[in-house]
Parts: structure tokens; C-alpha cells; sequence
């Protein structure tokens, strides 16, 4: 299932089509490494001066050992599962840029079997 919180009006500093992107990206990791039965969720909230756009998922989670590497291009946690769900590994990296570029940040939290949660920080 996928469950959308996100206030009405609620509005960052942003590209369009790049927060799209963003968006796309961190939900089609959390679809695809979320197993039938499990739940996606969106929230979107003020946070101080800045918005706050979370994508948690109940899906397979992600080791500690390759959190640190998680926004690199290219990177990926697991090569032999990539071939079943395709993708060139730059999702996330993507994510980071755009992130990055508008001044913003994105955060992640995961553990193994429990899913994972991506926090994108853009300016109001």
C-alpha cells in the first residue's frame, strides 16, 4: 500500500520537474524493495524555516556497511539483485544533487528486514 500525509498548500523553494525527479526516484527504490503485503508512506511537513518530505518503507531495509556510499553514482547495495530490478544505480545520486543544488539535503535511516526511510530537507 502507499499512503500519501502531505498537508494541502504545503510548498519548498524547487525546480519542478526536479523535485519530480527526486520524487519518482525515492518512490520507485521503496516500490521496488518493498514485498507484496508491505506499505509506503509520504509525508510532507514544515520543519523551521525548511520543508520536509519523507519516503518510509517496510521493505528490505539496508546494511549499516553501505549506508555511508548509498548517494554515490553508480553504487550499488546489491549487484545481483540489480539485474532483477534494473536501474543504473544514479537514482539516488540524483536525489543528492538536486537536493544539493537547491539548497537542500537528504538524510537515511535503515536497518536490515525493517525498511528504510529517505528525509529530503528543501528550503520553504
Amino acid at each position: 500500500s502507499i499512503e500519501i500525509a502531505v498537508p494541502a498548500g504545503l510548498s519548498a523553494l524547487a525546480e519542478l520537474r526536479a523535485l519530480e525527479q527526486v520524487l519518482v526516484n525515492l518512490l520507485d527504490n521503496a516500490v521496488k524493495y518493498t514485498a507484496p503485503g508491505g506499505s509506503v508512506k509520504v509525508t510532507g511537513k514544515l520543519r523551521g524555516v525548511d520543508v520536509e518530505i519523507a519516503v518510509r518503507d517496510s521493505g528490505a531495509g539496508i546494511d549499516a556497511r553501505h549506508l555511508p556510499r548509498i548517494f554515490e553514482r553508480f553504487y550499488r547495495v546489491d549487484k545481483g539483485r540489480s539485474r532483477e530490478t534494473g536501474g543504473t544505480g544514479l537514482g539516488l545520486s540524483i536525489v543528492k544533487h538536486v537536493a544539493e543544488t537547491h539548497g537542500g539535503s537528504v538524510q537515511v535511516e535503515s536497518r536490515m528486514d525493517q525498511g528504510s526511510l529517505f528525509t529530503l530537507i528543501l528550503p520553504r
